[in-house]
């Protein structure tokens, strides 16, 4: 986009570029360590963001490359990107019906059996979106990246998103507050793995469940992140 003044969401560029260099497939799975606001290839900052509520919390926004309506993404998001060259152009429907049950598939793996393909390219558990994804795709290359909401602090979509200008069928304009939700909020298996007794014990710190120093958000978003990477790349 011509003289944007929003940075490209750049966490995936070695990825791309390695795979653009020799043609392999690679899956990456990982979280941010910070807040941020990413914008779809194409919206519009003033009619899908609060940006007076962006701009208070000092929040970074983001642009990239991949379609949609603007996100939120936190340490309690679990990101999956695939970069893949020698696919047909075009086909994107097939392609998100692909991978969006490669990732349902890889979460009913580790034990989340009730997240289901929701939309063109959502997760949902029982109507409430627990996580999205987008393609990009660049003559042969495809990247598609996917966030799972794991543990994330759901107050802050209703606080830097405005309700989007499109939304899926099974949404039926639902506010953001009852239409998106988290694993951890949702997911009975994740609620009893979190409060195993073989879980390190909690304390509380300044109002937030804290292990080891630790927020119980990052460690339930860490454990899910690491046993999606083990299974996915199997």
């Amino acid at each position: 986009m011509r003289d944007d003044p929003y940075p490209r969401y750049a966490y995936d560029n070695d990825l791309i570029d390695a795979t653009r260099r020799d043609g392999c497939t690679r899956v990456r799975v990982y979280r941010l360590t910070d807040t941020v606001v990413v914008l779809g290839s194409g919206s519009r900052p003033e009619v899908e963001l609060h940006l007076d509520a962006c701009r208070a919390d000092n929040v970074p926004i983001l642009r990239r490359r991949g379609g949609g309506c603007a996100i939120v993404l936190d340490p309690g998001n679990v990101i999956v990107s695939v970069v893949a060259r020698g696919l047909r152009f075009g086909h994107h429907r097939q392609h998100f019906d692909l991978l969006t049950k490669w990732l349902a598939a890889g979460l009913h793996r580790i034990g989340l059996p009730t997240v289901a393909h929701a939309g063109i390219c959502d997760l949902a558990v029982g109507g409430r979106k627990v996580g999205g994804a987008c393609i990009h795709r660049q003559r042969d290359l495809l990247y598609y990246t996917a966030s799972v909401l794991v543990d994330a602090d759901l107050a802050r979509i209703s606080r830097y998103l405005k309700h989007p200008p499109r939304e899926p069928e099974y949404r039926r304009g639902r506010p953001h507050a009852s239409f998106v939700g988290s694993l951890a909020s949702l997911t009975v298996d994740l609620k009893r793995d979190a409060d195993s007794p073989a879980s390190i014990p909690a304390t509380l710190e300044n109002g937030n469940a804290m292990r080891n120093g630790k927020s119980v958000r990052s460690s339930m978003a860490e454990r899910v992140a690491i046993r999606l990477r083990e299974t996915l790349r199997r």
